[in-house]
């Protein structure tokens, strides 16, 4: 039943239906900070899974417990524990969704005071102790998959469950970018997505064709907010891309209500996000928002900019 809390009993590949003994299909959820995580079980307990799920502690929403049919929390340096947990209770597929927010690897003596379980030394030792390997976070959490992997357990994308969170292209309120304001998006798209090449951060804020913030480890709505302290006049735009060897299994942009009230706070006016490969959360709620607010929201494809910076190539020839 749902909302049962253990901490103790083979699902399919989402476009499979029910097990073949008859019992509805299992997955498991990896739960980190924000919404996500709880659109993401509630649309699984629609299309019939149970789902079996690890909120992360002192990250994870505790209504997870109320929407998933076994929620268990977990640590964030124990996975033996949540190996073990998805193999007793027979979870083959998993997925992940919200933010751990990377700030917590740079306090004081972090490894000792997480109480890493032996599974968890051996794997992270390397970047955490030994520094050998690198903390971005492609290289960590594409580490966490290959561990989960290594007992069974296949990690694949939450928009395998929940497509319809993808963003679609066009204009998400009343109002659009002006041509100014296309200037920025086109000028922060370009530095966004490099950012995300070298896995630095996914967002930039830009004013006059000029780098306000970028992001790095504190997150979207940090960056934003620290846009804002730079930019006291406010009306600035904010970028948020995928990068361009985005694995859509972890990490994916994602947007939600708290940033759209970041952006209010701080005084910024427009949000560029890409179209097909940013998941926007509770869209309708955002969006009339944002209209309030007197926001644009645009979702564009990554194309159409490169399309427009061609054309503008052609049209200003470097002499």
């Amino acid at each position: 039943m749902r909302g049962r809390c253990s901490d103790s009993d083979i699902p399919l590949n989402p476009a499979h239906g029910a097990e073949d003994d008859g019992r509805p299909p299992r997955v498991g959820l990896l739960a980190g900070w924000g919404r996500f995580p709880v659109v993401v079980a509630e649309t699984l307990a629609r299309q019939g899974f149970q789902t079996y799920c690890i909120g992360v502690r002192g990250y994870a929403d505790p209504v997870l417990a109320e929407v998933c049919h076994d929620f268990h929390w977990g640590s964030l340096a124990r996975f033996g524990d949540a190996v073990r947990y998805f193999r007793r209770h027979g979870v083959t597929d998993a997925t992940m969704a919200g933010k751990i927010h990377k700030t917590f690897m740079f306090q004081p003596w972090f490894w000792i005071r997480l109480l890493p379980d032996v599974r968890t030394v051996r794997a992270f030792a390397p970047h955490f102790l030994f520094r050998r390997k690198d903390c971005k976070d492609d290289t960590l959490l594409g580490r966490v998959v290959e561990l989960f992997a290594a007992d069974g357990i296949r990690f694949g994308p939450a928009t395998d469950y929940a497509p319809e969170l993808l963003v679609k292209q066009g204009q998400l309120t009343r109002r659009g970018p002006s041509a100014h304001e296309w200037n920025d998006i086109r000028f922060g798209w370009q530095l966004a997505k490099e950012m995300g090449r070298l896995d630095v951060g996914q967002s930039v804020a830009v004013k006059s064709q000029a780098v306000l913030a970028v992001e790095a480890i504190e997150g979207t709505d940090e960056c934003i907010r620290r846009a804002g302290h730079l930019c006291r006049a406010g009306a600035f735009t904010v970028v948020k891309v995928a990068k361009p060897q985005q694995d859509m299994r972890f990490d994916v942009p994602t947007v939600g209500l708290g940033t759209v009230q970041t952006m209010v706070e701080a005084g910024a006016k427009v949000l560029a996000i890409e179209a097909g490969r940013t998941i926007i959360v509770e869209e309708p709620q955002v969006a009339e928002f944002a209209d309030r607010n007197k926001l644009v929201i645009v979702a564009v494809r990554d194309a159409e900019i490169v399309a427009a910076a061609a054309e503008t190539l052609a049209a200003n020839p470097v002499q």
